[in-house]
């Protein structure tokens, strides 16, 4: 017994005892758990002794220990073999394993490692080495269980987190369904002509509104709204802009003027844009502009007034399919006071079509990042001269998604098409 005289004394023994851990001595002899327990407890700690691998665990049931001191040969189930299983059994508590062995060969000590193993002690055991030994454990195992502690609460605010997410994403699906109310028909006939509409989110709700209202002067009017940024607040701008573009309440609708016999005319586009410029900057407490295109179709002759308020260029599709631009660009709505906002007028003959669409058609990028840019529309749009209606839209869409390799686009899509088939025929009524 002459390692008793490596056992150090009182003062350099003396640990913190107000938080005393639990250890596991595994040893199938009495004499070596005695020795070891005894100076163990004055250390401070709270000692559990077993004789085999199996015992052991028995009590690794039923208990979490922050230490274990294993003998590596012992009869049925080694010291290597119960660190394999402690280790299954305890992935959640991690404990802190020092298998004590006459073994000295590297490839031995690599092979204790890799069984999970922390530490190794050689026989017989010097107390001071011990001392240290188990110091260094405890660092590991109090850095361990406060790294396992922030992990659960980690997990916890994920799971919150995710529940909330839950909530939010099906709000925005509801919101999703609101928005796209905004745009209940989209396809319309007349007489005169098809009107179609797309209206595509890139996320759950966009800033991108498209929409249309008559007039009592046989015109048609049509707006395309772009609102800066993307999400819940764009969206929320396109509800209250949907309001003042009303085709229901035509009493809200800046576009339109009220006769003395109780009709609604159209007023000049330019005007309209202007009105909803000064609202926009003296009633909206908000950051956000938008780009506009606002146009009216004269349906008896064909002729489209416009004013372009930073919108992309509207197209026209001549029945030939020879594509023509129209406008200048003009400015944003909701950026500056006393901005004037021009008009411009073209004509649609019988097989014309007219086609406004966002920037996020031109500005939709390849996998490479580069855009599609104005030519690129042009090319799509020669390709697809003789589909109409809806079906063009669709189509476009599609070749869109050709082109960036996803039908993910990082912007809102949406446009107009209106074709025009020529004046509606008067009826003559047979005189009698």
């Amino acid at each position: 017994m002459g390692h008793r005289n490596a056992i150090p004394d009182k003062a350099e023994t003396e640990v913190h005892a107000a938080t005393p851990h639990r250890l596991l001595i595994v040893d199938d002899s009495r004499l070596q758990r005695r020795i070891l327990a005894s100076t163990l407890v004055k250390w401070g700690f709270d000692v559990v002794e077993a004789e085999t691998a199996e015992e052991a665990l028995e009590h690794c049931k039923h208990q979490v220990f922050d230490l274990v001191i294993s003998d590596w040969v012992m009869p049925g189930m080694s010291g290597i073999e119960f660190c394999q299983v402690f280790r299954e059994i305890t992935q959640d508590d991690y404990g802190y394993f020092i298998l004590l062995t006459s073994k000295t060969e590297k490839s031995e000590i690599v092979r204790g490692l890799h069984s999970g193993a922390d530490d190794f002690l050689s026989k017989p055991v010097n107390m001071h080495e011990l001392r240290a030994r188990i110091s260094a454990g405890e660092r590991i195992v109090r850095m361990q269980r406060e790294l396992s502690k922030k992990n659960r609460l980690v997990n916890m605010t994920l799971d919150e987190l995710t529940r909330v997410y839950d909530l939010v994403d099906k709000d925005l699906l509801e919101a999703k369904k609101l928005q796209q109310s905004l745009v209940p028909d989209r396809h319309r006939a007349w007489r005169e002509g098809g009107l179609s509409l797309l209206l595509r989110s890139a996320g759950h709700v966009g800033g991108d509104l498209v929409g249309y209202f008559s007039t009592d002067d046989q015109k048609l009017g049509l707006y395309a709204i772009d609102v800066s940024g993307h999400g819940i607040s764009s969206a929320l701008m396109t509800a209250r802009l949907a309001g003042y573009l009303s085709a229901a309440s035509p009493d809200q609708n800046v576009a339109l003027s009220r006769q003395p016999d109780g009709r609604y005319f159209a007023l000049p586009p330019k005007d309209a844009v202007a009105t909803l410029n000064k609202l926009v900057l003296n009633e909206m407490d908000t950051e956000q502009y938008f780009t506009l295109m606002l146009a009216f179709v004269d349906l008896p002759t064909g002729e489209v007034t416009f004013s372009q308020a930073g919108h992309p260029h509207p197209l026209v599709q001549r029945a030939d399919g020879q594509i023509e631009q129209c406008g200048e660009g003009g400015f944003p709505v909701g950026l500056m006071a006393d901005v004037r906002f021009d008009e411009y007028t073209t004509t649609l003959a019988p097989g014309d079509g007219l086609i406004l669409l966002s920037d996020g058609v031109t500005e939709c990028p390849d996998a490479k990042g580069d855009l599609l840019g104005e030519d690129g529309l042009y090319r799509i749009m020669q390709r697809l001269a003789d589909v109409q209606g809806t079906a063009l839209l669709e189509a476009l869409v599609w070749e869109l998604a050709a082109f960036a390799g996803t039908e993910e686009f990082p912007d809102d899509v949406s446009g107009i098409t209106f074709e025009y088939s020529g004046p509606a025929l008067a009826v003559e009524v047979p005189q009698e």
